[in-house]
């Protein structure tokens, strides 16, 4: 009896299902990363000779071109370390910006409306001449006392 493991290492071996070995490989390499720089990668992919990493925000872009090297030394200790990333060679790197994010997962929206109940007693004293003034005072204090607690 075959395990899962045999069958999907077979399966990647098959030429039609080459980018899944290519995918396992870039996924290998964004777990190198540290954390922070894990959070940062949206998806990187390698085209002629040429390591393309897309990250979620400007500021990691940056941050990311200071550490070319690093960048560069990973995919080399990948490929060195790993004969099923062989096929990992990169002369350069490119970072960009993607729009692309990773798929969150939804927000749950709350079904029901709160209701809160009366924090005043009615209790103030109105402290004007103003009769407008006074009715308004005088009409608030009744539609707070006839709130039901």
């Amino acid at each position: 009896m075959k395990n899962m493991h045999t069958i999907l290492s077979h399966l990647t071996n098959q030429p039609q299902f080459r980018f899944l070995k290519k995918q396992a490989c870039y996924e290998k390499y964004i777990k190198l990363l540290g954390a922070k720089y894990q959070k940062a990668v949206a998806f990187i992919y390698i085209k002629n000779h040429t390591l393309f990493i897309a990250v979620t925000h400007p500021g990691f872009k940056m941050e990311l071109n200071y550490n070319k090297d690093l960048l560069k030394s990973l995919l080399t200790q990948l490929r060195r370390y790993d004969q099923t990333c062989e096929m990992m060679q990169a002369e350069q790197i490119v970072i960009f910006h993607s729009r692309y994010h990773p798929l969150t997962p939804p927000k749950t929206e709350a079904t029901t409306v709160p209701y809160y109940e009366e924090q005043s007693s009615a209790e103030f004293a109105i402290l004007t001449e103003d009769s407008k003034l006074k009715e308004k005072f005088e009409k608030i204090q009744q539609q707070i006392k006839g709130v039901d607690r």
